[in-house]
């Protein structure tokens, strides 16, 4: 049975708990890749230094430590820092944001950048999680992705990483340009071969302002057909899956009890800090995205001023409706009861009837208690966001 509906200023108020998770952002790459619109800049390592000083001082704004659940150090390539910087990086993160008992701390690396030097610093300061970013195995692939590494380094930085640190997560794009269901299937087996904890894949998009839009505008590159991504989406879930990987969230396979706490935190819908040249942070219903020009952030910074570029405080209900596309990313979808608890609304007056219409489209399964993507869902969730949202 569904419950009863009721409004919104019936529903349970509730508090906002302080953040258990931060991220960090590292921008520094040797090359930016075509596909990439992160904030990155690429040959100018001798920012390091300045933009370290930055992040100290802006992390410090916190004026005592914050004890948290979950790390996150991304980029860019943190590990494109030299050991120095890196070591120093590490000081500030953990003097500010002390872990808890069990906690969770991920650094990003390019296979390249990986070395054992790097990797005994960052076990040395209690890394847990290292996610290489492989995006492939095939050296045309790799190369048309803009990608420095080839497969010898990614074997000699995955050997690396499973030596140092408890989970090893691999990030692997498909649907790359004249990409085949055979290529993409023999990054898969690659993958599956080497066996580790967390896989993340990633359809390619085409992102505005990157070198891949331009190129694609002049006739240069061209996407795959939609329903070739789609089927290649549906291998990988089918071949992870048999290969005992549980696909815990939308682009998300893991061993079990491997799942990425960090993010994790994200499809909950909690808070968390943020830190560095584009980052942000979202602290008791108020999101801010610092500024995503490097050199502005470390001016502004280092001369006082506030890093954020764009703020706004979400209302209640705005927060249940991200809370509620968030968590349907993940697999086991949304539990109503939890919903309620932890948002404050109602899910049926929320958004009932959308989720209704979904139902009867065979996108959404709804047994009263707890709603989740179907496979069909899955395939198709970018056009069930925005009239959640």
């Amino acid at each position: 049975m569904r419950p009863v509906k009721k409004s919104l200023t019936e529903s349970t108020c509730f508090t906002r708990s302080p953040p258990r998770s931060a991220y960090i952002h590292i921008p520094f790459c040797r090359h930016r890749c075509g596909y990439c619109n992160f904030t990155v800049v690429a040959g100018r390592d001798d920012l390091a230094e300045r933009y370290l000083d930055a992040l100290a001082t802006e992390i410090s704004s916190l004026g005592t430590p914050r004890q948290v659940d979950t790390i996150y150090i991304g980029g860019g390539t943190p590990t494109r820092l030299a050991v120095g910087d890196l070591q120093r990086l590490l000081s500030v993160v953990l003097e500010w944001f002390p872990p808890a008992s069990g906690y969770e701390f991920t650094v990003e690396s390019n296979p390249l950048d990986l070395d054992k030097h790097k990797s005994a610093l960052l076990a040395e300061y209690g890394v847990t999680r290292i996610s290489l970013g492989v995006q492939s195995f095939q050296e045309d692939k790799l190369k048309l992705l803009e990608r420095d590494h080839r497969e010898r380094d990614i074997l000699r930085a995955y050997e690396l990483a499973q030596l140092y640190f408890g989970t090893v997560s691999l990030d692997l794009i498909f649907a790359t340009p004249g990409e085949t269901i055979s290529t993409w299937c023999a990054d898969l087996r690659f993958a599956t071969r080497l066996s580790p904890q967390h896989v993340s894949t990633y359809g390619l998009t085409f992102e505005k302002g990157t070198l891949f839009w331009n190129r694609r505008n002049h006739g240069e590159l061209q996407g795959v057909p939609e329903e070739l991504e789609r089927s290649m989406y549906e291998l990988a879930i089918d071949h992870l899956k048999t290969s005992d990987y549980e696909h815990y969230e939308v682009s998300s396979f893991a061993r079990t009890n491997q799942y990425c706490k960090h993010n994790n935190q994200y499809w909950n819908g909690s808070g968390y800090y943020a830190a560095g040249a584009g980052a942000c942070r979202f602290v008791d219903g108020r999101r801010e995205t610092n500024h995503q020009s490097v050199t502005t952030y470390i001016k502004r910074v280092l001369r006082g001023n506030s890093p954020v570029a764009h703020h706004e405080t979400l209302s209640l209900e705005e927060s249940a409706r991200e809370r509620l596309v968030l968590g349907l990313r993940t697999l086991s979808g949304i539990d109503r009861r939890q919903f309620a608890a932890e948002t404050g609304c109602d899910l049926e007056s929320l958004a009932g009837n959308v989720i209704d219409r979904y139902v009867q489209l065979g996108m959404l399964h709804d047994d009263g208690l707890r709603i989740r993507l179907t496979r069909k869902g899955l395939m198709l969730s970018d056009a069930i966001w925005p009239d959640l949202i």
